[in-house]
């Protein structure tokens, strides 16, 4: 009877490199469920202190939810449409709940912009001036913050702690304050957004020119520019697509949060949600909501076509196939 040896699928450094595998996937498997786990304990113990910290117990009230959805449904799925439109409603009983009309922005003798309408342009409007003053004064920060053009360390640390002060609070605790000084309107909520702007759009700046190639500013260097000319002619045309689309971007992220700012005395439209709700108008409730969400999804839809016509639509295919 002839003996036979069977040889080892692997080497001894093939073993080895199988070994070191499975320990680094049993590894994994365990930092998995340990972060899973932790996960979950730590949800549940900010439920539960959040619940606890609730007044009406939040928890004991959430039955409640399906009750309060039923008060928002109107007697008629046209008074939306005359609530959005400022119709006349059939059930007019000289409340301020089928008053329409009454919000009526007359611009001739005929012709009328509907309320919800034009608050909706305050909104845009706050949330467009803004980006602007955002956008300007950002645009001047972030050349002296970048490490590639500014040398003096001083100056860079200054003007980086300076965007950070800027956008340390969030929007609704400066329009708080402004509001609590300059009275309600949509002045302290453009200062407000605005502030917060500056901060956020000179760092994504900054980080830009950071990255921007820098033979062209060596060249003007090199013929004598000045700092100014340099900066303007080599630094500028590189980055300011990408300025341009972060602008875009922080437009859309500036309409909503000009929408909150209003439900505290900021103006526009969220000032008008927030006066529905609380009177339980249901149909004007549902209109403002209606046109929120076609006017959030055509700002998005229009700053995603506008950033893909300027910075090119390969930015926006990372990890697609060919």
């Amino acid at each position: 009877m002839t003996a036979t040896t069977h040889s080892p699928l692997l080497s001894e450094a093939g073993q080895a490199v199988e070994r070191h595998w499975r320990e680094l996937a049993g590894r994994r498997r365990l930092y998995t469920i340990g972060g899973i786990v932790f996960m979950v304990l730590a949800m549940s113990g900010s439920l539960w202190f959040a619940n606890e910290s609730n007044a009406g117990k939040f928890f004991d009230r959430l039955p409640y939810l399906f009750d309060f959805v039923g008060q928002m449904m109107p007697r008629d799925g046209c008074e939306i449409w005359r609530a959005l439109f400022d119709l006349p409603s059939p059930y007019d009983d000289g409340s301020l709940k089928y008053n329409y009309p009454d919000g009526r922005i007359y611009l001739t003798e005929t012709f009328y912009l509907p309320e919800y309408f034009y608050k909706m342009l305050e909104t845009i409007n706050i949330a467009l001036v803004s980006t602007l003053i955002g956008f300007g004064l950002g645009f001047v920060l972030c050349f002296l913050a970048a490490s590639n053009l500014t040398t003096r360390r001083w100056l860079r640390f200054f003007v980086r702690r300076f965007m950070e002060l800027l956008r340390a609070f969030p929007e609704i605790v400066i329009a708080g304050f402004f509001l609590a000084v300059l009275t309600i309107g949509a002045v302290p909520a453009i200062i407000a957004v605005s502030i917060h702007t500056i901060g956020a759009l000179g760092k994504m700046f900054f980080e830009v020119v950071e990255n921007a190639d820098m033979k062209a500013e060596e060249g003007l260097r090199a013929a004598g520019a000045n700092w100014v000319e340099r900066v303007w002619f080599a630094i500028v045309p590189q980055v300011m697509p990408n300025f341009l689309s972060y602008a875009l971007l922080r437009f859309e992220i500036n309409v909503r949060a000009s929408t909150i700012i209003g439900a505290v005395g900021g103006g526009g439209i969220g000032e008008a949600l927030r006066l529905s709700i609380s009177r339980t108008h249901e149909a004007k409730t549902l209109a403002i909501i209606l046109l929120l969400f076609c006017t959030i999804v055509a700002v998005d839809q229009l700053s995603a076509w506008l950033r893909g016509r300027l910075v090119g639509r390969q930015a926006f295919e990372f990890g697609r196939g060919g």
